[in-house]
């Protein structure tokens, strides 16, 4: 590859993570500006004269100065890029945020003593929060979808994974980036077009095409070896600007998985092991949550119990509950419990048979209560036994676990984590039968592993309750 000069610098544009940090910091403003209006309205309400410093000392409580950091951790599943883009998604997420930061205080206020906890100033926060934050994200969408704010890419490589990630990113609604093209190596590729993106040379031609297309970002998707003057040119390149960056990264991003198919056999040992394990305080603190949240889950089954157990004897008799051995962390076994929502002896032949749609084993009740989530309220004793977290990989049973894993790489990395009533796989595919529905399952499970922490689960929990109202369970 001959050496080649750029006549002009590399044009910029918005990358995912300089993205989120620009929603970051539009949603910190309109959150504090929801604060000022508050503090504002408060202070003329009880007949101050202005933000007086007398005022600040008398009246609000630290707590009230939490409200921004609080309201912007509700937001938190809006980070994700592709949900960011959507106006009907945001709309629905911010009206649940509204409503579960309303039922939250409200709560806190009945039980609270007397005129200890303000109405006027959480009320107007409560309002101005959600208004500015969905006018502000309106905006976000406005601009950012816009053709000129997305990163001109090349994708280096238009074999198998090159091809995927090319379809990935055209199928995407919007799209992340635009898409100029392809450069590879093999001359028959070459003026051919792969879904819709024309191969526009080979290796050789890469400088010229960086510059032509004023490409911003490089998207490596090369399986085999790259070649020395490949790896020149893509060090030159960066420094000029240029953002390098490989398939399965773009695909977590657009995704939210790991692309387990398109992976060198090895990647578990070199990538995945590290991240896979989070620090001892970051587990103490993921524990003492699930037993809080499942204390309080399990008296909240106690009061629903006689009304389902009803419901289940007055549509198919007894059993009320089913018990099945299921894998735990670390492939460890133990008995979930669960509300019976199939007839009895469902699997009279012995072979075990994951639920799928239109199932004629599920009673009528039991469809109610799998689409509800009902079904898995008694799972919160399993929390407080330790079998079961809130947030993790579906927990499966010893033979399918032993019978996908034959088919699907990687699968058991899954156990690595202890399981949990709902998840990121959940959330986001939901139930799947067939070797092709658990390899995406799998793909949003490692992803999860990945990327777990505190925010994430929490993220997920809240996208759990929107399922919840959805009826959105099968």
């Amino acid at each position: 590859m001959a050496e080649y000069s750029f006549r002009s610098p590399i044009k910029s544009r918005f990358s995912p993570r300089e993205r989120k940090i620009v929603l970051f910091i539009g949603d910190a403003l309109v959150t504090v500006a929801a604060l000022l209006i508050a503090l504002i309205t408060w202070a003329h309400g009880d007949d101050w004269l202005g933000l007086s410093p007398e005022f600040f000392a008398e009246r609000p409580e630290d707590w009230f100065y939490l409200l921004p950091l609080l309201w912007m951790i509700m937001l938190a599943p809006l980070y994700d890029l592709q949900k960011a883009n959507s106006v009907p998604y945001t709309l629905s997420f911010i009206l649940l945020a509204s409503l579960i930061a309303l039922g939250t205080y409200l709560l806190i206020f009945f039980v609270a003593p007397p005129k200890a906890l303000p109405r006027r100033g959480v009320a107007v926060f409560l309002i101005c929060a959600p208004v500015l934050s969905f006018l502000w994200r309106l905006l976000y969408i406005r601009l950012f979808t816009l053709p000129e704010y997305l990163m001109h890419t090349l994708i280096v490589g238009a074999g198998k994974a090159g091809t995927r990630i090319a379809e990935i990113i055209q199928t995407a609604n919007p799209h992340p980036f635009k898409v100029i093209g392809f450069i590879d190596d093999d001359p028959q590729k070459i003026g051919t077009t792969i879904h819709t993106y024309p191969v526009l040379g080979d290796s050789n031609a890469f400088y010229q095409i960086i510059e032509q297309y004023q490409v911003s970002q490089v998207i490596m998707s090369i399986s085999n070896r790259m070649s020395p003057e490949l790896f020149d040119a893509l060090t030159m390149a960066e420094e000029k600007g240029l953002i390098v960056t490989t398939m399965p990264t773009v695909y977590e991003e657009v995704l939210k998985r790991i692309p387990v198919y398109l992976l060198g056999t090895d990647w578990m040992v070199r990538s995945f092991y590290d991240q896979a394990h989070s620090s001892a305080l970051q587990e103490i603190a993921k524990r003492l949550i699930d037993i809080i949240l499942g204390f309080l889950g399990t008296i909240l089954f106690v009061l629903i119990f006689p009304f389902v157990a009803l419901l289940i004897l007055l549509d198919s008799g007894r059993p009320i509950f089913y018990s099945q051995e299921r894998l735990g962390l670390r492939g460890t076994p133990f008995r979930i419990l669960k509300f019976r929502t199939m007839i009895q002896n469902a699997e009279a032949d012995g072979i075990a048979r994951p639920a799928c749609n239109n199932d004629n084993r599920i009673t009528r009740v039991g469809r109610f209560l799998r689409k509800s989530h009902l079904d898995e309220m008694p799972q919160f004793l399993n929390v407080l036994r330790g079998d079961l977290s809130l947030v993790g990989p579906r927990a499966e049973r010893p033979d399918i676990v032993n019978e996908l894993q034959k088919e699907i790489p990687f699968y058991r990395g899954r156990l690595l984590v202890r399981p949990g009533i709902t998840g990121w796989a959940q959330i986001n595919y939901g139930y799947a039968s067939g070797i092709e529905q658990n390899a995406v399952k799998l793909e949003y499970d490692l992803y999860y592993i990945k990327h777990r922490g505190l925010l994430l689960d929490f993220s997920i929990l809240i996208q759990t309750i929107r399922t919840v109202f959805g009826l959105k369970g099968r």
